[in-house]
């Protein structure tokens, strides 16, 4: 009897762990598909609301090999080929970029490094942003956002880009499943 009780004690536990990583809300949820230029599918990218912001989910496939600048952008727009409509980097709180420039910006993000295969999986924590429609950092203000990957890596000092290239792909971040934020259901 007493092992039952430990193992639905421990169930109990495991549930309760499982929940607490859990976004805060399901509403709270985005995604962005990447293209190239020519508009051929890169890769897709999840978006998750958590406690210490959020996090991104990248399955990427045909991006060329080596180290490359991944950032979220200020406009979401892109229009191929070279993605100037997604605007410079986001940055609600107008911060220098770069990580090693002392604070960065909310549009700053680790390096990708991408190998041979050309294919990547990787999670990414962006404490700087949020999918919340009522948060002033929210991706989701009057224009949008976009994730952008570059043909060079940045090199996290260099205002305003880091010098990291061109840009070799794009995605809009759009809400996913129910509306984000603010919703009606919530009004």
């Amino acid at each position: 009897m007493r092992i039952s009780n430990f193992l639905a004690a421990a169930g109990v536990a495991a549930l309760l762990s499982t929940a607490a990583a859990l976004p805060a809300s399901a509403e709270l949820m985005a995604n962005a598909q990447l293209k190239d230029g020519s508009g051929k599918a890169m890769g897709d990218v999840d978006l998750v609301q958590t406690q210490s912001g959020v996090l991104i989910k990248l399955q990427l496939k045909g991006i060329a090999p080596g180290e490359h600048a991944f950032h979220v952008h200020a406009v979401g727009k892109c229009d191929a080929p070279s993605f100037e409509s997604a605007g410079p980097h986001f940055n609600p709180t107008n911060h220098k970029h770069g990580m090693l420039s002392g604070e960065g910006h909310a549009g700053d993000m680790p390096n990708l490094h991408v190998p041979q295969s050309g294919e990547l999986s990787v999670e990414v924590l962006n404490s700087a942003i949020s999918l919340d429609k009522g948060k002033p950092n929210s991706v989701f203000d009057n224009d949008g956002s976009s994730l952008v990957i570059h043909a060079k890596a940045d090199d996290y000092k260099t205002d305003p880009a880091g010098n990291s290239g061109d840009r070799i792909a794009c995605g809009v971040i759009q809400q996913s499943g129910a509306t984000v934020g603010n919703s009606p259901a919530k009004q």
